[in-house]
């Protein structure tokens, strides 16, 4: 391709809706413009980028079993309804109506339509298993959509739907997925790290997310030191093992803290340790409320406590109804004398006379205990996970965090889908079985992100070989001359007879531009042909990831390109 003939925009400057390093990058190297909050244009590089990681995609699905087809991008309402997720959504799902006021969605995910096409076209086990996946544009209303393509409303997924006859089938597909999967972000070039995660909206018995591991990603990664556990922190599991307070229960006293509402303000305020208060949550889950129980130093998961649950939604009650409920201000609330269900973190089983709240503004209780004040429905596991968590997986490791980019998500859907959509089939003994599914997701538009924060540096963008727009750039340094001119010529001609994704920057622009914008875009390898070196028959190979430059004889500048382009791959 001759960058005469091409489309890119470059910028000089970073745009100011730009955060991210991805963000920032694609913009500048011109492949996105902006359209509307969260929805993005893919410019020619852009686009050629996603293409890549579209055909990588693919040709590993195909390779897995999977076969391509091609769902509405607009959704009919029944669908949903049928399912039940019309209701629980929320408003990320962008709901409209047609001329004749019938109800539609555009699809954040497709499992109703999948599943409304199987059932009606397989009837017998002798069909299955079944694995369709499509290449599709998406739309979720994101409240705040931010970061370029990391999070934005509109953007391009792989979603792939599974249909096994039993549980042990929907486990071998399950698991080919996931071998799947990784051999695509290997592909990729990434570093990544597969973790259990929460199934969120889509449901399901347990699910995975493969995570590209980023100093600048917007996700925690919770994983042994020890053993090969690892998770996102909304699944990450704490160990249950605290030492129990043996101490004698003392009696409950109410003691003034003038507006002292936070964990560290009252432990403070007492002269003792944020270990020893308890922090006391009223919620509202679904369309009740209760309690929840945390020691002061730890972090509410509420994600566990919706599972718990098994409830949609779970959200902080309103000031009101925390004063109704309670009977105090907010920033008071305490467990003793609360006429709602109570549930509790582990770790408040073992402690001993601890503060809480008194549910009256400005006052809290000492020497609290839950054998003796209140009653708890249930103690389990509902904090977050910290770094230096002893692992109870093998309880030996502790926990270390790192930061990462969630690019792929796969679900083990069970008969979620199916029973409320009743897609059944007959079994080999003429009974009529609900079909086992599951469901797996790639961001197109994420991996490219996700490849631009691993590999990037002031100058620009890195690319993996594999995911760059070009392999490899032909600049030819002085465009007024003849003989360097040719010999670029040449060389473009001849990488591209060799299959190579070769460009040619012809434009008549300064050196110092050709180079800057070649570092910017990320061509893994630029070859520089100028009128010094060539006076000694050289051409100069700059390799963009570890800035070395090579001089070689023009006549080897073709098969010693083929030979770093495999090094770099």
């Amino acid at each position: 391709m001759r960058l005469t003939c091409y489309f890119i925009p470059t910028l000089r400057e970073t745009p100011a809706e730009a955060e991210v390093v991805s963000h920032k990058l694609m913009l500048r190297a011109g492949m996105i413009r902006k359209s509307a909050a969260g929805i993005y244009s893919y410019l020619p590089l852009g686009l050629k980028v996603l293409k890549k990681v579209e055909n990588i995609v693919r040709k590993y699905m195909n390779d897995h079993g999977g076969t391509e087809l091609l769902m509405p991008t607009v959704c009919s309402a029944e669908l949903w309804q049928e399912s039940g997720r019309w209701n629980d959504y929320g408003k990320e799902l962008l709901r409209l109506k047609d001329r004749h006021g019938r109800d539609f969605c555009i699809g954040p995910t497709h499992e109703e339509v999948v599943t409304d096409i199987v059932r009606n076209s397989i009837k017998s086990y002798k069909q299955l298993p079944l694995n369709l996946y499509q290449i599709q544009t998406k739309f979720r209303d994101e409240v705040r959509p931010r970061f370029g393509l990391m999070r934005g409303r509109e953007f391009i997924m792989k979603d792939a739907y599974s249909f096994d006859i039993n549980d042990e089938m929907a486990e071998k597909s399950y698991k080919n997925m996931h071998e799947a999967y990784c051999k695509i972000f290997e592909a990729c070039g990434l570093k990544y790290k597969v973790v259990e995660a929460d199934s969120g909206a889509i449901g399901g018995s347990f699910s995975h997310e493969f995570m590209v591991l980023a100093d600048t990603g917007e996700d925690y990664v919770i994983s042994c030191d020890s053993c090969n556990y690892s998770a996102n922190v909304e699944k990450a599991i704490c160990d249950n093992k605290y030492l129990p307070d043996e101490s004698e229960e003392r009696a409950i006293e109410k003691i003034e803290t003038p507006d002292k509402k936070t964990v560290d303000d009252v432990a403070k305020y007492l002269g003792i340790e944020t270990t020893s208060v308890a922090k006391t949550l009223i919620l509202k889950a679904d369309d009740k409320f209760v309690a929840l129980m945390i020691r002061g130093d730890h972090e509410v998961n509420l994600v566990k406590l919706k599972n718990f649950l098994d409830v949609v939604n779970v959200e902080f009650a309103s000031e009101s109804e925390i004063e109704e409920i309670t009977g105090g201000a907010i920033g008071f609330s305490g467990p003793v004398g609360l006429d709602i269900p109570i549930y509790a973190d582990n770790a408040i089983k073992h402690m001993k006379n601890f503060v809480t709240g008194a549910n009256e503004k400005n006052l809290h209780l000492l020497n609290v205990n839950h054998t003796r004040d209140f009653t708890v429905t249930q103690f389990d596991d509902f904090r977050m996970a910290e770094p230096g968590d002893t692992c109870p997986k093998c309880g030996k490791g502790s926990y270390v965090i790192t930061k990462g980019i969630e690019v792929g998500h796969i679900f083990k859907l069970g008969t979620k889908y199916s029973e409320s959509m009743n897609a059944t089939y007959l079994d080999k003994d003429g009974k009529q079985k609900y079909m086992i599914m599951g469901c797996y997701g790639i961001g197109i538009g994420r991996t490219a992100a996700a490849a631009i924060e691993q590999n990037h540096d002031d100058a620009g963008i890195i690319w993996p070989v594999q995911l760059a727009p070009f392999e490899v750039i032909v600049v030819p340094v002085n465009t007024n001359d003849d003989e360097v001119n040719n010999v670029a010529e040449t060389i473009y001609i001849k990488l591209k007879k060799k299959g190579i994704d070769v460009a040619i920057d012809d434009r008549d622009e300064r050196a110092g531009v050709k180079f800057n914008d070649a570092d910017l875009i990320g061509y893994p390898l630029r070859i520089n042909v100028g009128k010094k070196n060539l006076k000694e028959g050289n051409v100069e190979l700059f390799v963009r990831k570890n800035k070395n430059t090579i001089l070689v004889k023009r006549e080897e500048s073709v098969s010693k390109t083929m030979e770093l382009l495999e090094y770099l791959k």
